[in-house]
């Protein structure tokens, strides 16, 4: 039984008992398009080291988001950092009593690459604020702290920051840095109450670096161009080589992970086809013979829950849905209680890295659940909520998601998300394919998801192909994809919605192709490969040529990745040209003559505007039923709420009119 089914299972047995009231929530209209994509009313919680406090992004309507710190003693809750124009971005603890968090800072200027969300410092109680970083260039503090230094505004913080027992963190910032390449990364020791960063002797070309429970340096990732190389300090303090590998190759290599008290290192290495958790002796650089963590359908990334002295306390992943696997005994009590008194949500547990503090701070969430803030006492055994990202959102209007698999037309195993609208119908629905961007990453997993959620509420089932190329389901899938734009990839995506009429579920006269970036790709090339399949299309952020990917110089793609990793990952511009102009949406923008919806950022420089320029000046004079939307203040993809409102209920309307209930056929 899949871990989600088991949830899912819990979800029913509810469902079933509130069936009247579903039926009823179904009936009525559904959330507003602000339900889904105003700013999160809660969300981030992180628990201090100590257990004593929980740090929170809250957010209110027209109000960017502040933070706040909760001290679980008294329930007094303080807010710590608020700007009048600027939302606080991710945060996290320094110590105890300490935080840094950055910001989200809004777009000035055509290049995305020159904003800095910069690095702040604050006490729990809101004293002693300092700038650490600059960001977009701008002082936020220029009366108390001029002349104090700041660091340059592309520093960020590092992995992993050690025990958290004094005011400083650890941050990296490129050196020889061009848009040709960075030539390496400076790892130093940021003190956050006076602002001065100490340098931290590393290889030159390192990108990750792991510190073992000490604190110092033991092992890091370095990169030259398409070569990586993993690299181990012996006592006597000199480096050597454990793994070498070309990062654009499905190769048998090993990734840093974590550096345990006793010395041994955890890494991320191949079991047959998936990617597994185990320890590596650097010494002789041997694999255990036995994996820790291992799926036979999915590849293992971990996240490591430590205690202060660097004891591994458990592992959490994604299967197919977030699970944790606890080592340790109390810890895994605990996780068993909470899923009694929750059994519709997975539920993440936060503990107490060092002390006795009694508190457990518990995030919740499912496919039909936004996520919910607890925090739960382990003396009292008494559970309190915090509050919920989305409050006006009612699980039980909202869809159900379930993971499905399908073959390709050449035999290859497809997973798919599936999610039917709730009550009503489950057979002949109205169809969106959500086609996800990257394309190399994992599309989905099983949680709420607002553009997901806003499509099943308006009474469409939607289908989430992870086509081939797609990373998290084994090598083999993931090198499929090679050279596959337009080609294998792209009927992957079609086999899917031939799938979902063959179950019955689809309409076949009543589908939608839909995505941004790779997605927006995708629908374009969708509409203009398959007219008899795909009713009309919406593509935002869309890549509309691969040529102009390699030839638009203010594009964020780096030389490097044009010229090591766009050859082999999707073409070479020569010696591949004419099957790059085949799966150009441009080249073909005389074949899409079903309606389309398009819209972009003007200051996209992951795809540049030019991209939508030329789509639309091709597609519109052979196709009066384009509507096209620029959103002047956004880069790739929307950040703000209104312009997510905007693109929504034009979506809603441009589904209503070409696939919903009253749509011509």
């Amino acid at each position: 039984m899949k871990r989600h089914m088991f949830w899912k299972t819990a979800w029913k047995k509810m469902a079933g008992v509130l069936a009247l009231g579903a039926a009823a929530i179904a009936a009525a209209a559904p959330p507003p398009t602000e339900a889904f994509f105003r700013l999160p009313a809660m969300s981030g919680a992180q628990l201090s080291p100590d257990g004593r406090s929980v740090a929170l992004r809250m957010a209110a309507k027209d109000r960017p988001a502040w933070l706040t710190v909760l001290d679980l003693e008294t329930m007094k809750i303080t807010p710590v950092a608020s700007f009048e124009d600027v939302p606080v971005g991710e945060f996290r603890w320094v110590n105890d009593k300490r935080l840094v968090f950055g910001l989200n800072p809004p777009l000035v200027g055509p290049n995305r690459v020159d904003v800095g969300v910069g690095l702040f410092a604050v006490d729990a109680d809101g004293r002693n604020f300092r700038q650490l970083v600059e960001s977009t260039g701008r002082s936020f503090f220029r009366d108390a702290q001029e002349g104090l230094p700041r660091l340059p505004r592309f520093t960020r913080l590092a992995e992993p920051q050690g025990a958290q027992d004094d005011d400083s963190v650890l941050v990296t910032r490129p050196e020889e840095a061009s848009r040709e390449r960075v030539g390496h990364w400076r790892l130093s020791r940021l003190n956050t109450r006076n602002g001065r960063a100490s340098e931290i002797d590393a290889p030159v070309h390192a990108e990750q670096w792991l510190l073992d429970a000490a604190g110092e340096l033991r092992a890091v990732r370095s990169r030259e161009g398409a070569q990586a190389e993993v690299l181990w300090r012996d006592a006597d303090g000199r480096w050597r080589s454990i793994d070498r590998h070309n990062v654009y190759e499905v190769t048998d290599s090993v990734e840093l992970r974590h550096i345990g008290p006793d010395g041994r290192l955890y890494v991320e290495a191949a079991r047959g086809d998936k990617t597994a958790l185990f320890t590596l002796d650097p010494a002789t650089g041997k694999r255990s013979a036995q994996p820790l963590a291992a799926s036979d359908d999915f590849d293992i990334h971990p996240r490591f829950i430590t205690a202060a002295d660097g004891r591994l306390l458990g592992l959490r992943y994604v299967i197919d849905a977030e699970i944790t696997q606890w080592l340790d005994a109390a810890a895994k009590a605990v996780q068993a209680d909470i899923d009694e008194r929750l059994p519709a949500t997975a539920n993440r547990l936060s503990l107490p890295r060092r002390g006795d503090s009694p508190w457990v701070l518990v995030q919740a969430f499912a496919d039909v659940q936004p996520s919910l803030t607890y925090v739960y006492n382990r003396a009292t055994k008494k559970l309190t909520r915090l509050g919920a990202s989305h409050p006006e959102i009612e699980p039980l209007a909202m869809g159900q998601t379930d993971l499905v698999r399908y073959k390709a037309r050449d035999g290859l195993v497809i997973p798919a998300w599936l999610t039917l609208p709730p009550g009503g119908a489950k057979k002949n629905l109205p169809l969106v394919v959500l086609v996800h961007g990257g394309p190399w990453v994992r599309g989905f997993a099983w949680h709420w998801d607002p553009e997901v959620q806003f499509l099943a509420s308006r009474g469409y089932a939607v289908l989430q192909p992870e086509f081939r190329g797609s990373t998290g389901y084994g090598g083999r899938h993931y090198e499929a994809g090679f050279k596959q734009w337009g080609r294998a990839m792209q009927a992957d995506i079609a086999d899917g919605a031939r799938w979902a009429v063959a179950q019955g579920t689809a309409d076949p006269k009543r589908i939608c192709i839909a995505g941004a970036s790779y997605g927006g790709y995708a629908t374009l090339m969708g509409l203009a490969q398959e007219p008899e399949l795909y009713r009309c299309g919406i593509a935002w952020a869309a890549v509309s040529d691969i040529q102009l990917m390699y030839s638009v110089r203010w594009s964020d793609f780096s030389n490097e990745f044009k010229r090591e990793g766009m050859p082999k990952l999707i073409g070479d511009r020569e010696a591949d040209a004419a099957m790059l102009d085949a799966a150009s949406p441009l080249k073909n923008a005389v074949r899409i003559k079903q309606p389309l919806l398009l819209a972009h950022g003007a200051w996209d420089v992951r795809v540049p505007i030019v991209h939508f320029d030329a789509m639309r000046d091709a597609l519109q004079p052979g196709n009066r039923e384009v509507e096209t939307v620029v959103y002047p203040d956004e880069g790739h993809g929307w950040q703000k709420p209104a312009n997510n409102v905007d693109f929504w209920n034009r979506v809603e309307r441009f589904l209503a009119r070409n696939i919903g209930p009253g749509a011509a056929p």
